[in-house]
């Protein structure tokens, strides 16, 4: 679907950069890639270097930078037009599946985006550019962005030393630093499924490596709150 924007709106003077964020290296991210077969720039985050300077915590999430590199949009979830993904689960016959996928799946049905709306607001802003009304001033940016407090810092401080570790060769030190950043920091979705992912990387389930698991933490915050509403 991201490539299908950048062809869109490219001639319009608009470019895409994707970002995966994976500690997994190249080798996890680049299939998914090569079968969208991006033309735009594709770029891989192995230390969530993202997370920290634009408050990603969960994806798809986008951030909108104009011309002269200054924020316009904080990072926000973000489904540009249709979402294949969870189209297709709209389909399935869930009976076929394992109990514990079917669970996992029943929950996904429930997560709400608006792909249409958010894709309306970005073809505005690449039409209008900054007299768009979904261009934020500075000052509506720095409101509605997400300033780390205490547990948050240190909560990316024991992330950072979880990666450090592990890609040392050192799995098993890396998890207790990822269950202290999920407990500093529980609403931060990407330092989750990245820790469950190595454990369990289908369903990211329950393992002994932690307390949670990705259905667990979804049905305790509500699948219809996995993304919050994106104001436009």
């Amino acid at each position: 679907m991201w490539q299908d924007l950048r062809e869109e709106l490219h001639p319009k003077g608009f470019e895409l950069v994707t970002v995966a964020l994976d500690t997994g290296g190249v080798e996890a991210a680049k299939p998914f890639v090569d079968s969208a077969n991006a033309q735009h720039p594709s770029l891989l985050d192995e230390a969530h270097v993202v997370d920290e300077l634009f408050g990603v915590v969960n994806v798809p999430n986008g951030v909108w930078i104009d011309e002269e590199g200054t924020i316009v949009r904080p990072a926000e979830p973000a489904f540009p037009g249709r979402n294949p993904v969870m189209e297709s689960f709209e389909q399935l016959d869930l009976t076929q599946f394992p109990p514990d996928v079917a669970d996992m799946l029943a929950e996904a049905k429930k997560i709400k985006t608006d792909p249409a709306a958010y894709k309306a607001a970005l073809l505005d802003w690449v039409e209008h550019g900054k007299d768009s009304r979904y261009a934020l001033t500075p000052e509506e940016v720095i409101e509605r962005s997400h300033p780390l407090g205490d547990a948050e810092a240190r909560a990316a401080a024991h992330f950072e030393l979880g990666q450090h570790v592990h890609r040392s060769g050192d799995h098993a030190a890396a998890i207790p630093h990822w269950r202290e950043a999920h407990r500093l920091q529980p609403d931060n979705w990407t330092y989750k499924r990245q820790a469950w992912n190595f454990e369990d990387p289908v369903r990211q389930g329950r393992t002994d490596a932690y307390d949670s698991s990705w259905i667990e933490d979804v049905k305790k915050v509500g699948a219809e709150n996995y993304y919050p509403t994106v104001e436009l």
